[in-house]
């Protein structure tokens, strides 16, 4: 019955080891959202606004100052950035599309383990955007 119970703590070590350190696979991760109204899922966030053309730089601004956040693929001058934001305690990494189309910034906001994020990233994308002015 030890052995057991040993087996799983080290099972679940393991798993939380593999999530911590799993890749991110830009060629995954870094698409262009499709997004033609705002919408809440259990694993994520979509969002149109209307910022003007400087929106995207004022978002990758905000971005790069959340705790535990990094860009994981693309720059404002390519007009798309993809964000990988990362759970305090566990590690879950979290993965925040934005594109500037025109007027419009594009969001997408999703995780990358689990079917809900719990509203995580709802909460994330609805704070930055705040910080933008929306």
């Amino acid at each position: 019955m030890r052995m057991l119970i040993w087996g799983m703590i080290a099972l679940a070590v393991l798993g939380l080891v593999w999530i911590r350190l799993a890749p991110s696979d830009p060629a995954r991760w870094h698409r262009a959202p499709q997004i033609s109204a705002d919408r809440d899922m259990r694993g994520g966030v979509l969002r149109r606004v209307e910022t003007g053309a400087d929106g995207l730089a004022r978002f990758d601004a905000i971005a790069r100052t959340a705790p535990r956040t990094r860009v994981l693929a693309g720059s404002v001058a390519e007009g798309m950035v993809t964000y990988v934001t990362r759970t305090r305690v566990f590690g879950f990494p979290d993965y925040t599309t934005a594109l500037q189309q025109g007027d419009l910034l594009l969001i997408h906001a999703r995780n990358r383990f689990g079917r809900s994020d719990l509203g995580v990233n709802r909460a994330r994308v609805e704070q930055w955007l705040t910080s933008l002015g929306h």
